[in-house]
């Protein structure tokens, strides 16, 4: 893979809860992060005293971050009304040369901030509230799209498609 621009990380949200997706307006700091709880099993009989975990047992989840210039496009007023409702509409977050993940996140923070001499910004953190899907960019050169979100969810690997890490 080669280096990618930053600006191409894109965090997209449900509009109107049919799949019509469009990009949070003004951003220009994102962030994905993937977080796996542990459950120890470690006994007095583990070897060695080393720990011992059990896999496939803990809680996944996922978080966004983002912040950006404030522009009050249709985006911002979504995003409002998400937190305002306590809504958990769908978000996709484009990864450059890798792929998409999506599914539901709820709103769990919103902050605007100005200064005196300078622009209105804003700053947007969500959650996890559900499964999530990563499909995989197509491979340079082979034609293909990334599919319509959320076909097949759950098939497992085929089509590059299946749950998040």
């Amino acid at each position: 893979m080669t280096v990618q621009n930053g600006r191409d990380l894109l965090i997209k949200m449900d509009m109107t809860g049919d799949g019509s997706f469009e990009t949070v307006a003004g951003l220009r700091a994102t962030r994905l992060a993937f977080n796996a709880e542990t459950v120890d099993v470690t006994s007095m009989g583990s070897e060695g005293g080393w720990r011992e975990l059990l896999g496939g047992a803990g809680v996944r989840s996922a978080s966004i971050s983002g912040s950006g210039v404030f522009r009050d496009e249709a985006t911002d007023a979504r995003a409002r009304q998400a937190f305002f409702d306590a809504e958990v509409p769908r978000f996709q977050v484009v990864i450059p040369g890798f792929g998409r993940v999506e599914g539901p996140f709820q709103i769990t923070g919103l902050e605007y901030a100005g200064n005196y001499n300078g622009e209105a910004s804003y700053e947007l953190s969500l959650a996890s509230a559900g499964v999530l899907a990563f499909v995989a960019e197509p491979e340079l050169g082979d034609g293909g799209d990334m599919g319509e979100p959320g076909e097949d969810e759950g098939e497992g690997a085929e089509g590059g498609e299946g749950e998040a890490p």
